[in-house]
């Protein structure tokens, strides 16, 4: 899987018009499944996530978790994640999952930070037209790959 984080002061996620998802201060995660993914690939990747210290600390350090400060996750899937930019001009995604394996591990993942996350858990909708509005804090972003 595929994910790009970015630590925001707040972040959401419009469709037609209307916000489907909205955080505060958190993460907006943006992922991409591949064709070899697996739901226990998801699970690691969300461990991986939730614990990672890119959040400041009271002396302004990034020491602090997810899971230790309760803030937001906003989780949107974005299969142009596995562009490949090699041949030509114009971006191959061959490299993404097919669309019922990204909806699958988009659902498991959105459903299992849900379950694991005390805080705030908001997240798109997979393969609609989205705009994704944030407030990067720092900027922090972090790209994360697991395979």
């Amino acid at each position: 899987m595929i994910t790009l984080l970015q630590r925001v002061r707040q972040a959401s996620v419009t469709v037609s018009g209307e916000v489907v998802g909205e955080i505060g201060p958190g993460l907006l995660m943006l992922v991409c499944a591949e064709p070899a993914d697996t739901p226990a690939l998801a699970d690691k990747l969300l461990a991986k996530v939730l614990k990672l210290r890119v959040l400041a600390d009271d002396a302004g350090k990034m020491n602090r978790s997810l899971t230790d400060t309760g803030g937001g996750l906003l989780i949107v899937s974005q299969f142009t994640l596995a562009a490949d930019c090699s041949g030509g001009n114009r971006p191959s995604f061959t490299n993404a999952a097919p669309p019922d394996l990204g909806r699958a591990l988009y659902e498991h993942l959105v459903a299992q930070a849900r379950l694991q996350h005390a805080g705030p858990v908001a997240c798109g909708v997979f393969a609609a037209d989205m705009q994704v509005s944030l407030v990067n804090d720092g900027p922090v972003t972090i790209p994360l790959t697991f395979r």
